[in-house]
């Protein structure tokens, strides 16, 4: 496998979409990062290392707005982020199989993906944040949710590595009208979820909600859960062991 080489995407508006792709032959996995996430992290550097060991091809991307990808993260919204995924998809058709890996909310946005997107044949989901804005709006106080549709604008939360990245009230109205249609397609894409069961930050009822409510409507739909102890990062030795199995073994 040649080692990954930069390229860019012009998105809709006209920013681009920077990542980064290694060639290999019978897979290709696209990782997907979760919400305020670089494409270069510790679950990605793995996977390339996996890749790279397996001649498989690999590929990760920032989306606009955060990283090194062009445009202000205040202008773009989940509808933006699923557009960037599914240009970096239709970079990769042609070439082997794909394999999403999705972390959080590049989880969710995977699943997305692997419903209108037949190139794909397998998913691996990390702690997926299905709903994950309309989730947010439920969890906090009336007051705050009140003032965050009024004013329109919220951070995430009030930890200093949020407060510079608000979020429109448009976030929390395209989550819950995308989780809708989070069961229209059911394409039968093999599925792995991998969550920790002490996650505060992502709730693991949230995986196991999905599945139950999965199966409630295809009860043959390949899918399987795997709840295991940790929290929201899984980056220990024994985490990203499981992780590689559960890559490396969707052959």
């Amino acid at each position: 496998m040649s080692g990954p080489q930069s390229f860019e995407l012009k998105g809709a508006d006209g920013k681009l979409i920077r990542g980064d792709r290694a060639m290999g032959k019978d897979r290709q996995i696209l990782f997907i990062t979760g919400f305020l996430s670089k494409r270069w992290g510790n679950k990605s550097k793995a996977l390339a290392q996996w890749c790279e060991e397996e001649g498989w091809g690999f590929c990760c991307y920032d989306v606009r707005g955060f990283g090194d990808s062009e445009g202000r993260f205040v202008d773009y919204t989940l509808s933006d982020w699923i557009a960037d995924a599914r240009l970096v998809l239709n970079r990769l058709k042609g070439g082997p199989p794909i394999t999403i890996v999705g972390n959080s909310l590049g989880g969710w946005i995977a699943w997305l993906m692997a419903q209108e997107c037949a190139g794909i044949e397998r998913l691996v989901l990390i702690a997926p944040a299905f709903n994950m804005m309309g989730l947010r709006a439920q969890s906090i106080a009336p007051e705050r949710c009140h003032d965050w549709h009024t004013a329109g604008w919220m951070p995430w939360d009030d930890e200093p590595a949020h407060r510079d990245y608000p979020l429109a009230w448009n976030w929390v109205e395209e989550s819950r009208a995308y989780w809708g249609r989070s069961f229209d397609r059911l394409r039968p894409v093999s599925t792995a979820i991998l969550h920790g069961q002490q996650d505060q930050v992502i709730l693991p009822q949230g995986s196991s909600q999905f599945v139950e409510q999965l199966r409630g409507l295809a009860p043959s739909f390949p899918i399987d859960l795997h709840l295991v102890p940790g929290d929201h990062r899984l980056s220990s030795p024994e985490h990203l062991d499981m992780f590689r199995r559960l890559v490396v073994s969707a052959t």
